[in-house]
């Protein structure tokens, strides 16, 4: 029944069915030394049943929502939303293209790449004081950059 069943559990569940109708129509029973084939094929066809309503649930439910006016919330992120993540990744890619060199070296390891700073300075060859000084600068001009772009969009 396991094998039948997919797991223990609705196995188990399928076997007491299975004893129970057994019990309840044992007087069908034609010879009693094919009782195990009898019970077994009992057992498989609560089993198959079983499954037909598993595989009917989600339909059964969802048709419940609707006779009750409700809907399922959609897994889905919101267009108006996905627009607007849409439109801050290319602000910010802007004000990254925007810039000095040296800061965007610094500000793409660190803040986008997520290297240490340790690692970032030693990368780019400078000590851990400049590139913490770089870092703060493309954060600011980054920040600057972003507010004007923005300003510049709602005018």
């Amino acid at each position: 029944m396991v094998r039948v069943c997919g797991n223990r559990e609705d196995a188990e569940d399928v076997l007491m069915e299975a004893l129970l109708k057994a019990y309840r129509n044992l007087e069908q029973l034609r010879q009693s030394d094919a009782f195990r084939a009898w019970l077994a094929e009992i057992a498989r066809r609560i089993c198959w049943q079983f499954r037909q309503r598993e595989a009917f649930a989600p339909l059964l439910q969802l048709s419940e929502l609707e006779d009750e006016g409700r809907q399922l919330p959609s897994s889905d992120v919101p267009v108006d939303q996905k627009v607007a993540v849409r439109q801050m990744k290319q602000v910010v890619a802007s004000a990254i293209a925007g810039l000095s060199q040296r800061d965007r070296e610094v500000y793409e390891l660190r803040d986008l790449q997520e290297v240490s700073g340790e690692e970032v300075a030693a990368r780019l060859n400078i000590s851990l004081s400049a590139m913490k000084s770089r870092l703060h600068r493309a954060r600011l001009d980054e920040a600057l950059l972003g507010n004007q772009e923005n300003l510049w969009k709602s005018s």
